[in-house]
């Protein structure tokens, strides 16, 4: 009988929710994290998961040896400013693991860059206007060349704004760290992690190659999610901030995202790997976290 291993390199928010829901289709999972007491907490388990530290910058001997047993891995740690940490430390690895089979790696629709509003897909020229997007786009070519190189399947998932449990418009209303900013002509397009997980697993399932959006079927304003969230709660949405008055207090990474305005297309995603999106839209996806919410309390 043939054991099924996953590895997943950078166990974070999507990788998480991915082992979570799907975990049960893996007979060994490994994931790395920094924090060698995150790990030692995970460990103290008995479970399937083997949770491995990785300091991005060496494999140790144990990871080398958990990449030489998996047939899938997913690759979710991001670039540095000296490229990809996980192809850096682990390339060797991966070309010479005799049972890997499908590699998928997490990126963004960020390297497609600012469009000026315009609907894009996976057809579309990437034009990364970031270094950071620049050496996102670098990361993922990096990738497909491994898996031209040992012959092995490589799905670049291109992720848009993530959101999901502890991580949304309901939250920041409820902290108090809601900020309704409004950039005439500015959408968004966002994807729940559920989702994120929901593509993972079709990428696995049909060991699939080349380039996919994750995005929903709906790019819309910035601050629509936070009115949407606030008539939930039944409380009024946060005062509009005009995006002028935000900006300069904004980090060079919040900016960047405001710098870029797309529309991106998810039909790919449904027509080959067969992914119909629990939440099509940010109504949906706060609809039932409101309701998560709700019963929690």
């Amino acid at each position: 009988m043939t054991v099924s291993t996953l590895i997943c390199l950078g166990l974070g928010y999507s990788a998480e929710h991915f082992v979570d829901l799907f975990g049960g289709g893996f007979d060994r999972i490994f994931g790395t994290m920094r924090s060698a007491e995150r790990a030692a907490v995970l460990n103290a388990y008995d479970g399937k998961l083997r949770a491995l530290v990785f300091d991005g910058k060496t494999a140790t001997p144990e990871l080398g040896d958990a990449i030489g047993e998996c047939d899938t891995a997913l690759i979710s740690i991001p670039q540095d400013e000296h490229g990809d940490p996980a192809l850096r430390a682990c390339g060797d690895a991966f070309s010479r693991a005799p049972r890997l089979r499908s590699i998928v790696y997490l990126s963004t629709v960020g390297v497609y860059g600012d469009c000026g509003g315009a609907w894009v897909d996976e057809q579309t020229p990437p034009k990364p206007d970031s270094l950071r997007s620049r050496e996102r786009l670098a990361a993922e070519a990096a990738w497909q060349d491994l898996g031209k190189a040992r012959g092995g399947a490589v799905a670049i998932l291109r992720l848009a704004g993530i959101y999901g449990p502890g991580r949304n418009a309901l939250m920041q209303i409820a902290r108090g760290q809601a900020r309704r900013i409004v950039k005439p002509g500015q959408v968004f397009n966002r994807i729940h992690v559920a989702d994120i997980a929901q593509a993972i697993d079709a990428a696995f399932a049909h060991d699939a190659s080349g380039i996919f959006n994750v995005a929903d079927d709906e790019p819309s304003p910035p601050s629509d999610p936070l009115v949407f969230a606030a008539q939930l709660m039944g409380v009024e949405p946060p005062p509009e901030i005009a995006f002028a008055d935000a900006a300069p207090a904004m980090s060079p990474l919040a900016l960047s995202f405001w710098q870029d305005c797309r529309r991106v297309k998810n039909d790919k995603l449904k027509r080959e790997l067969g992914v119909a999106l629990r939440y099509p839209t940010y109504r949906e996806g706060l609809r039932a976290l409101w309701e998560e919410m709700r019963r929690a309390s």
